[in-house]
């Protein structure tokens, strides 16, 4: 069985963390979880710079990521991760509160594979995280890199 790759969590909101995590954690996936706060860090991961310049080389399963975040937002994350060969057929997956229309249609146009509005109840919460991580993180085949 092949092991199972990161998932990189960009998202600065420390409940949101924590309810992703524990989502992941029902199917054995939360200890394949990266957290960083924004998209600064998700390009710094992608890298190996920064504080992530000591890890193992290789991209994350699938990156699900918040639009609003400080330093850096997802949409603009979103465009410089498009931008690189290394990364264009990188899964991301935005799970944000965002229901509004101009958000959708500029992730979808940016190139990001699927777009999660965050549940308001806990338990709705948890389930739409832990469909999405075993989708992309065990069903999904990836193009070889």
């Amino acid at each position: 069985m092949t092991p199972l790759k990161n998932i990189l969590l960009a998202e600065d909101n420390a409940r949101d963390v924590e309810l992703t995590l524990e989502a992941l954690s029902d199917n054995n996936l939360a200890n394949h979880v990266v957290p960083v706060s924004d998209g600064v860090e998700v390009l710094e991961y992608l890298r190996c710079e920064g504080k992530f310049k000591d890890r193992e080389k290789g991209n994350p399963a699938v990156i699900l990521m918040d639009i609003k975040m400080p330093r850096l937002d997802g949409i603009e994350t979103l465009r410089l991760i498009r931008s690189d060969p290394a990364f264009k057929t990188l899964p991301v997956v935005i799970l944000s509160s965002s229901r509004e229309e101009q958000d959708v249609m500029r992730s979808y146009n940016m190139g990001v594979n699927a777009y999660v509005v965050k549940p308001v109840s806990f338990k709705d919460f948890v389930e739409a995280v832990k469909i999405v991580g075993m989708f992309w993180a065990l069903i999904n085949e990836q193009p070889p890199q």
